[in-house]
């Protein structure tokens, strides 16, 4: 009886704490709606003049490039101005967008061939009082007034306290793991998600041929080869039979195309290889030697990879996960109040047996009590008929 007592106190309150669970949800999630501010209001000895300006307009960032933010998911921009006490200021302009791959490739697009490298947040580079560099999904564009020798650790800190994406939204797009790195030339590398920022870097194939309505991806890079410099060109797709399908729509339009600068399919600059390897098609074009051209296609070789511990943001998972794991530990915390229950009930009786003998639980060995002695009363009884039985029976006169 006891035990079931308490298994409906633990149902009862794992019900009330699901309720509890339900009834908060939107609270969080219109919590997590409000996305955090993107610039901090000081760091590394800066100290932010007034109020960042802040704008979801695409346009407000890049009025000649308001289609191509588009593209890589511009989510909000804010742009403010920094000071120290030795007058110096600091201009920054800080865009978010809805994943890291966007911040990549608003990164890729905006940097030049001139820019030197640097180690602030995630990628970065330089030229002169410029500093240009992405943290998760934040890219930010930085103008000293005056360059020192720490500025380069003062954005350190700045890109630690930006805020970071939730979950899978964190990770940049595997196939450019891909990308050889043998003859790399430095900044040359471009990450497009769409015709737009595609088109701005003058490929080999042009989007209607890539298709990005399929979900493709595509990422381009020029490499020093023995005989000149080629252009390598990877399209991802979603699945190895789109892959295949469009590799056969790239090659005929290759077979059809005239060499004629400003052609709406395929332009011919000298030699065109391509490959398929999984769902990456390879194109190498550019004014270098067949050999280059399929040696650098060589170093193109696409592997399955199988993650266990990828990162997710499912909120109902999440919930359902929260709700079994707290009734979990409510069960535990039943269990172990019964536990200590009973072990404080024997031990207390224990105590007070040995502290006060025949006094509270034990009871003396000679105790009066009302008995109804019936079993005295059913041997008598038995004991009387008995005797009667063995009477002889008067005999009747004559």
């Amino acid at each position: 009886m006891i035990f079931s007592r308490s298994v409906g106190v633990a149902i009862s309150l794992a019900c009330l704490l699901g309720m509890a669970v339900g009834a908060n949800k939107p609270a969080v999630q219109t919590a997590t709606a409000q996305a955090p501010a993107i610039l901090p209001q000081q760091f590394g000895g800066w100290q932010m003049q007034g109020s960042p300006q802040t704008s979801t307009d695409p346009a407000a960032a890049d009025p000649t490039n308001a289609a191509v933010l588009k593209e890589y998911r511009f989510s909000d921009l804010a742009s403010c101005t920094y000071t120290r006490d030795d007058g110096r200021t600091l201009k920054i302009r800080a865009a978010r967008f809805a994943d890291a791959s966007g911040a990549f490739g608003a990164y890729t697009f905006y940097l030049q061939p001139g820019m030197a490298k640097e180690r602030i947040g995630d990628q970065a580079a330089s030229l002169g009082q410029r500093v240009l560099f992405y943290r998760g999904h934040v890219l930010v564009d930085a103008q000293f007034s005056q360059e020192s020798a720490m500025s380069a650790a003062q954005l350190k800190e700045l890109a630690g306290d930006l805020p970071r994406p939730n979950g899978s939204s964190g990770n940049l797009p595997t196939f450019i793991e891909f990308m050889p790195h043998r003859g790399y030339v430095a900044n040359t590398q471009k990450y497009a998600m769409g015709p737009a920022a595609l088109a701005a870097q003058a490929p080999p194939v042009s989007a209607d041929l890539v298709d990005f309505n399929v979900s493709s991806e595509v990422s381009l890079a020029r490499y020093n080869m023995s005989s000149g410099e080629a252009t390598l060109m990877l399209i991802s797709y979603p699945t190895p039979q789109i892959a295949a399908e469009h590799l056969r729509r790239i090659e005929a339009a290759h077979q059809i195309a005239q060499p004629q600068p400003g052609t709406s399919s395929v332009e011919d600059a000298g030699p065109f290889f391509d490959k398929r390897t999984g769902p990456i098609i390879a194109i190498a074009t550019g004014p270098v030697s067949d050999s280059d051209a399929k040696s650098l296609l060589g170093m193109v070789n696409w592997e399955a990879s199988v993650t266990w511990n990828q990162q997710t943001d499912n909120a109902q998972a999440r919930d359902l996960y929260m709700l079994i794991l707290n009734i979990v530990i409510l069960c535990g915390i039943l269990a172990g109040l019964a536990v200590v229950a009973g072990v404080a009930f024997g031990g207390i009786r224990i105590l007070l047996k040995r502290w006060y003998p025949d006094r509270v639980f034990d009871r003396p060995e000679q105790m009066e009590f009302i008995s109804l002695r019936l079993t005295e009363t059913v041997v008598k009884g038995a004991s009387q008929t008995g005797t009667d039985g063995g009477r002889q029976a008067p005999q009747n006169p004559v």
